[in-house]
């Protein structure tokens, strides 16, 4: 595997240097669809080809988020017309991210108005920076967490039945089946999931929570695939749009990414699933690689005790 081109990859952005991760990340890069190793840039070069690419990650993973920018830097070389799509922003503070790349607004007040994540200054920020030294739009996905909280307490019709102007922070439309993969796969997610002390939940309480849960996935999901679609379809020249999101709402081309592919049937789908490991050492793909198009795994540190 050449060196040269990924610590390219891992470093070299045209961006100020405060706004960059620092130090290359070992990685190793599998291609499900040839069933192969294969490296970043051939990754890259690929995936420039298509309509809309989702990277699902870790969300506390330092390792995975430089990886993240890297593939900016790596896309930007190969095309340039490019949305960042972000499941880390809600619709209701588009305004504000717009004016915030648009130069009309200061980063204390974008942050300060924003709600970002508490990791935004290490982890998305040099995603944003990013896009907006290059004049790239970037699209707050995701339904305002006040609405996804509805849901998962009182079902979606907390959503899908309100009359006011918060209507239109959620998806217009919610196909929520109970009887697929992927909510069979969130349902064995709610029984690994700590639930706190006390005696733990019965067999129907937990299939209660989980239905109650579900709703507000379901929100999610809905919602940032309509937000990606209504970037591609309103555009005369579709660009590439790049979607980062947690990594169970993309892997198996679930959730988000089967909603999305629902509003465009003809849209040219990847799904990247970055994966932490303790070694790069004697990996097995093979028993994940319907989890995505390609198969990121980043080296993650243990933790110093």
């Amino acid at each position: 595997m050449p060196i040269l081109h990924l610590l390219v990859a891992a470093l070299a952005f045209a961006v100020p240097q405060d706004t960059m991760p620092a130090g290359y990340t070992p990685h190793r890069v599998y291609d499900s669809q040839h069933k192969k190793w294969s490296d970043f840039e051939s990754m890259a070069a690929e995936l420039s080809r298509a309509d809309v690419i989702f990277l699902g990650e870790q969300h506390d993973d330092p390792s995975t988020h430089r990886m993240e920018a890297a593939l900016l830097d790596a896309i930007a070389r190969r095309r340039g017309n490019v949305v960042v799509s972000m499941e880390m922003f809600e619709r209701d503070v588009q305004p504000v991210l717009d004016a915030y790349l648009a130069g009309k607004l200061d980063e204390a007040t974008f942050l300060k108005t924003s709600r970002p994540w508490p990791n935004y200054p290490t982890d998305y920020r040099p995603i944003v920076e990013f896009a907006k030294a290059h004049g790239w739009r970037v699209i707050a996905a995701n339904i305002p967490r006040k609405m996804a909280s509805a849901a998962s307490s009182k079902g979606i019709i907390a959503v899908s039945g309100l009359t006011d102007s918060t209507r239109r922070w959620a998806a217009a439309d919610f196909n929520c089946p109970t009887n697929d993969d992927y909510y069979r796969r969130f349902g064995e997610t709610m029984k690994q999931h700590p639930m706190g002390p006390g005696e733990p939940p019965s067999a129907a309480e937990l299939a209660a929570m989980t239905e109650k849960f579900y709703q507000a996935q379901c929100a999610k999901d809905e919602t940032m695939a309509e937000s990606i679609a209504w970037v591609h379809q309103s555009a005369p020249n579709p660009p590439l749009i790049i979607h980062y999101n947690g990594a169970f709402h993309s892997d198996f081309t679930e959730g988000t990414a089967e909603r999305t592919r629902r509003r465009l049937p003809k849209a040219k789908v990847a799904v990247i699933s970055a994966i932490p490991v303790a070694s790069l050492d004697g990996i097995d793909p093979k028993p994940l690689r319907k989890q995505g198009d390609w198969l990121l795994f980043v080296y993650r540190a243990a933790e110093k005790k």
